[in-house]
């Protein structure tokens, strides 16, 4: 009887652990998702992102086909959505308002005259994502989802825990994190260096780089001690990837708007687009992730 309640003891210790770490990332989503909606105010709208995606991060560890938490975990990934499409059009506007002051220093008119539409353009696309998470955010965060959260709290999340284990998790990550990146390292060997093959190979391994930073970081409390410096290790790769990938995306928004829209001459939209598609060249090949054969000449 005794070995009985330690084991059980040992379980709702678990499962208070769980409890505590989720129950802080709720709050915090909540909290932020009622700021944001205020005023959009980029670092509220960052931050509800942010505890979202956490939330979604340790429900996937205790639930990984969502067969108890499948209502829970929509609704945190449809406010994760709409919290995400306002967040990286900030981001983005924020980027071309840096490039455009960078050319107008330069004396580069034209280029800062482009740049200045690309940034209009952001906005009234900005305008219709505050819109739909003004419209949808309030029903994803409201007393509804307080009461299904509680509701899981008290009656599912002490089984899924004492099933789950974290540490498993991280290994199955890395195992695929390196699967991911070995076939970069072939890409990268062959003439398919530079293709789109290549940039979505190393964009699936910054999302992979992605999941281990964020669930080294959320589930800290319940991994051991050779996984703490995990959040820290793939922050960094997550970071060199995303150079690539946001400087990548800059030029397909560019492309996706058009020239005609932007109103600006063939020229300087040539040269504008040749010369961030030779920074995304440049960022490809100085990467210390994957390093091309060609950084050891």
């Amino acid at each position: 009887m005794t070995d009985l309640l330690t084991v059980k003891d040992r379980q709702i210790s678990k499962a208070r652990q769980w409890e505590l770490a989720l129950n802080k990332l709720y709050i915090n989503f909540r909290d932020y998702s009622k700021d944001a909606l205020k005023e959009f105010g980029d670092e509220d709208t960052h931050q509800a992102r942010v505890n979202c995606r956490k939330l979604l991060t340790l429900l996937s560890i205790l639930d990984p086909e969502h067969l108890v938490t499948a209502d829970l975990y929509s609704t945190f990934k449809e406010a994760q959505k709409r919290l995400g499409k306002v967040r990286d059009t900030d981001v983005l506007i924020e980027s071309f308002k840096d490039r455009r002051e960078q050319a107008e220093e330069a004396g580069e008119a034209k280029t800062a005259k482009l740049l200045k539409a690309v940034i209009q353009y952001q906005r009234n696309e900005r305008k219709k994502y505050r819109k739909k998470l003004g419209t949808k955010l309030p029903k994803l965060c409201g007393k509804a989802l307080d009461a299904e959260w509680e509701a899981f709290l008290n009656s599912d999340l002490e089984a899924l825990a004492a099933k789950r284990d974290a540490n498993v998790v991280m290994r199955e990550l890395e195992v695929a994190y390196e699967q991911k990146k070995k076939t970069c390292k072939t890409l990268f060997k062959g003439p398919e260096a530079e293709s789109k093959e290549a940039f979505d190979a190393l964009h699936e391994l910054r999302i992979a780089a992605k999941e281990l930073r964020y669930t080294a970081g959320a589930a800290s409390f319940a991994l051991n001690q050779k996984f703490h410096a995990h959040e820290e290790i793939y922050k960094d790769i997550q970071e060199q990837l995303g150079t690539i990938n946001d400087k990548r995306g800059w030029l397909e928004v560019i492309q996706s708007i058009g020239r005609d829209e932007l109103g600006v001459s063939r020229k300087v939209w040539t040269e504008f687009t040749d010369s961030l598609t030779a920074e995304v060249l440049e960022a490809l090949h100085h990467n210390e992730v994957v390093p091309f054969p060609l950084n050891a000449k």
